[in-house]
């Protein structure tokens, strides 16, 4: 992760891989949701159309904002409206990015942005859909549970995501970190393969059984991979590939373990 300024664009930023697949800055939405679906994937969640925001006592919450407020006209609100984010706040201080990706089980992310200070995870992340429709879902699980700790989520302003992206620290001098053979790649496109993987990395001659991508539990990629080289040694000169692209997007690679390829390889199998 990279800091950098801020702008309304993504220039200088480092996560200009969000514009691929994000219909809110002018790309085409994929198929519309299938609500009936998607319900019963949330279960034991509250389903989407259930009294959608009452409170007990019959008012409308304070946390919902109605769709309809996205509309022209629909008052000061409407600019934090129309941006598709939500942030979290509460989250174990464990969590990473599977754990939100099953926490909206259901729903398309297109980015998620988990908020360090000083290394260290805040327990607030930052998740961007491809809709304000979808965004509007996702309000749904405020207070609900990620393991033993119940989760808020509000909306948020673009700035507000933009700022937390400009804030993020400089990864750690990766020339200095422990490495073992196996690298890990974060910021593929989602539609990257197997055979992409191994033409980014050419001159190291690798095969299908050196790569390994991460899916999510509903069969999606993550955007990350891990590759496995005949050594240690390879694998560091092999970072050489840093920050290189894949299609439209720039790749990030850091120090992985076996342990961690291993698991990859069985959450693939499933």
């Amino acid at each position: 992760m990279g800091g950098g300024g801020v702008s309304d664009g993504y220039e200088g930023s480092k996560r200009p891989r969000m514009i691929e697949s994000n219909p809110y800055f002018a790309v085409t939405a994929g198929s519309p949701l299938d609500v009936s679906k998607r319900a019963r994937m949330m279960e034991p969640a509250p389903p989407y159309f259930g009294a959608m925001g009452s409170s007990a006592a019959g008012g409308t919450s304070a946390f919902y904002q109605p769709y309809g407020a996205n509309l022209p006209g629909a008052g000061a609100n409407s600019a934090i409206q129309n941006f598709p984010g939500v942030r979290l706040r509460g989250l174990p201080f464990d969590c990473d990015d599977l754990d939100i990706f099953k926490f909206f089980v259901g729903l398309d992310i297109v980015d998620c942005l988990l908020v360090h200070k000083n290394g260290r995870f805040t327990g607030e992340a930052f998740v961007v859909f491809p809709s304000a429709m979808q965004a509007e879902f996702a309000l749904h699980r405020n207070r609900q549970n990620m393991g033993r700790r119940y989760v808020e989520g509000c909306r948020c302003k673009k700035q507000e995501y933009y700022s937390a992206i400009a804030a993020e620290k400089p990864a750690e001098d990766k020339s200095s970190m422990e490495y073992t053979e196996v690298l890990k790649l974060r910021g593929l496109p989602y539609s990257a393969t197997t055979e992409d993987i191994i033409k980014f990395f050419v001159e190291y001659e690798l095969t299908e059984e050196n790569v390994h991508i991460a899916y999510r539990p509903d069969g999606k990629a993550t955007g990350e991979a891990f590759v496995e080289f005949p050594t240690a040694e390879v694998a560091k000169t092999a970072m050489c590939k840093d920050k290189m692209t894949i299609g439209t997007r720039y790749v990030e690679l850091f120090p992985s373990t076996p342990e961690e390829a291993s698991r990859a390889k069985s959450r693939a199998r499933q």
